[in-house]
């Protein structure tokens, strides 16, 4: 077994979703991870207290890597078609990664946003004002992301089949833009 100091918070998040990418939340297990990595399970309770404390910084990652898909999918384009890039690029990452996108709303009890849940909302939020505008932003952003995270949920339920969840997306998001086009004094671009 390798010593303690021998590894850190970051190669056990790593091992973590490799396991959770492989075999579900549900199988994650600070033994197991240990196993992986060759350590005893105290090392690992020297960077996450418990079980609860390791999902819960996997969650965390999994924001994180959301996050970094959709910033990603911005490059330099007009509002709405960055909002297409975010909307395509959110489904496709729970399309392509479905036991990793579960964990992206597990809160585990935290009673406020984590930073990367923070991230997330200020992020989405700033390119819907750019479609919306600032009055109408808030209310516009939830129910995008509502539509989004439904979808990708019927998608990971078997309800839609990855074609019909993109076409439903396409129809949705037309819907969500022209409804910006339609508020007094906004101009959708």
């Amino acid at each position: 077994m390798a010593y303690p100091a021998k590894t850190d918070r970051g190669t056990i998040l790593a091992a973590a979703l490799k396991l959770v990418e492989r075999e579900g939340v549900e199988n994650l297990a600070i033994r197991t991870i240990a196993a992986e990595l060759d350590l005893a399970p105290n090392a690992l309770y020297r960077y996450f207290v418990n079980l609860i404390a390791l999902e819960a910084a996997v969650a965390e990652e999994a924001r994180r890597q959301m996050l970094e898909v959709m910033e990603n999918a911005v490059g330099r384009k007009g509002p709405t078609e960055t909002i297409r890039a975010i909307s395509e690029s959110y489904l496709r990452f729970a399309l392509e990664r479905p036991r990793i996108f579960a964990l992206y709303l597990k809160t585990y009890g935290a009673e406020e946003h984590t930073p990367q849940c923070t991230q997330s909302t200020n992020f989405f939020l700033k390119h819907v004002t750019r479609v919306y505008g600032e009055k109408r932003a808030f209310e516009a952003s939830h129910a995008l992301w509502a539509f989004l995270h439904g979808s990708a949920v019927l998608l990971d339920a078997g309800l839609l089949t990855p074609k019909r969840a993109f076409g439903n997306l396409k129809f949705g998001l037309q819907t969500w833009i022209d409804g910006a086009g339609k508020l007094p004094g906004n101009k959708v671009r």
